[in-house]
């Protein structure tokens, strides 16, 4: 059993194949996949494959990339998408300072609107961070402190202050393909400080694919390879890193599980 804990099916990198990549990800032992969000427009083709296949949820979100497209995005938006029952986290959101495509103050403003849905709703807020490791840590520590909420810093290839940080907050650490590449010596010796609760593992599909696949499109068949080195480097049983991980999704992501569909229902 795996669970590729953030992926993009949505992509038009899938749209001549997605049955075959489907296939594929189940013959590999993935159970759960969620598609993260990208941006509003498109949620209605997440909710569409969520449709079609029972295992995939969506989460909504607008990644920071694109926030001059939403410049007055309020939560409320995103919390009117989590009435569905296939919604079952906000995100992606988050700060990327590296390509900086949209003005770092608008990137700020959007997360926080991100993570006052994720408090208002309960569900998890899921962190796309890139060279903005302060500001990350600034502003997720004033929400947290105001009103606690639960999340995880998915594709995580930053610092250990950040690690850290996230860990304190109670956050999850989500590793992709990035571990195994030759020269993320630093990104795996966090990895290997991680509480076992507190991991997951993703592809980032279609982007990031882990050696050996490297240099390819990605998709959720290749969890394994990442979930296979992930179990390397803390020394346990691939088949008990594979059940970790994914029973650390289900108790993040809750509403994902049938217990955590029906308590949501009743709030």
């Amino acid at each position: 059993m795996l669970v590729d804990s953030h992926c993009h099916l949505d992509f038009n990198d899938f749209e001549d194949d997605m049955d075959e990549v489907i296939a594929r990800a189940r013959d590999c032992g993935v159970s759960l996949m969620l598609n993260a969000g990208n941006n509003l427009d498109e949620l209605k083709n997440q909710l569409a494959l969520s449709e079609k296949y029972p295992f995939v949820y969506a989460a909504v979100g607008v990644h920071p990339h694109n926030a001059q497209e939403y410049p007055d995005l309020k939560a409320e938006q995103l919390i009117a998408e989590t009435a569905h029952p296939k919604v079952i986290g906000i995100g992606e959101t988050g700060l990327d300072y590296y390509y900086d495509y949209a003005p770092r103050d608008l990137q700020i403003k959007l997360l926080r609107e991100h993570i006052k849905a994720a408090q208002e709703t309960g569900l998890p807020l899921i962190i796309h961070n890139r060279d903005s490791d302060d500001d990350m840590i600034s502003v997720l520590g004033e929400a947290h402190r105001q009103k606690p909420f639960a999340g995880v810093i998915h594709c995580f290839s930053s610092s250990q202050k950040l690690a850290d940080f996230a860990l304190s907050i109670g956050f999850y650490l989500s590793a992709s393909g990035i571990i195994t590449f030759n020269k993320s010596g630093d990104i795996r010796d966090i990895f290997e400080t991680v509480p076992l609760e507190r991991l997951l593992v993703e592809t980032d599909s279609p982007f990031l694919a882990p050696i050996p696949q490297r240099g390819h499109r990605n998709e959720p068949s290749y969890v394994r390879y990442t979930a296979e080195k992930l179990a390397q480097l803390r020394d346990v049983p691939f088949e008990k890193l594979a059940q970790i991980t994914s029973d650390n999704f289900c108790n993040l992501f809750r509403k994902a599980s049938d217990k955590g569909r029906r308590e949501y229902q009743q709030k």
